[in-house]
């Protein structure tokens, strides 16, 4: 018997077929979509709906982003300071 998570599940999906990983050599973003770097010791690359700005979970993360990096973002991109897993969460609900 088991627990069923259809949200996380589907959302883990949706990311694993959207996402990069940093290392990644492709820089292609689709339309209405944005990247992002999320980890603690190794950045994972995501690219995430552009709609995501407007969820105040969300703007939670980049009011975060701002007070540790600022506007000098060590990937060269936009950091999201916090675990994948916690991310992926966050992420799932929005979805």
């Amino acid at each position: 018997m088991g627990i069923r998570m259809p949200r996380i599940i589907h959302a883990k999906k949706l990311l694993r077929t959207s996402s990069f990983t940093a290392a990644s050599t492709t820089s292609y973003v689709p339309k209405g979509y944005f990247a992002v770097y999320v980890g603690e010791q190794e950045k994972k690359r995501f690219v995430i709906p552009i709609s995501f700005l407007n969820q105040p979970s969300f703007q939670d993360l980049l009011s975060q982003a701002e007070e540790e990096f600022g506007f000098d973002h060590p990937m060269g991109g936009l950091t999201i300071p916090c675990t994948e897993d916690v991310f992926i969460n966050l992420t799932s609900r929005l979805s």
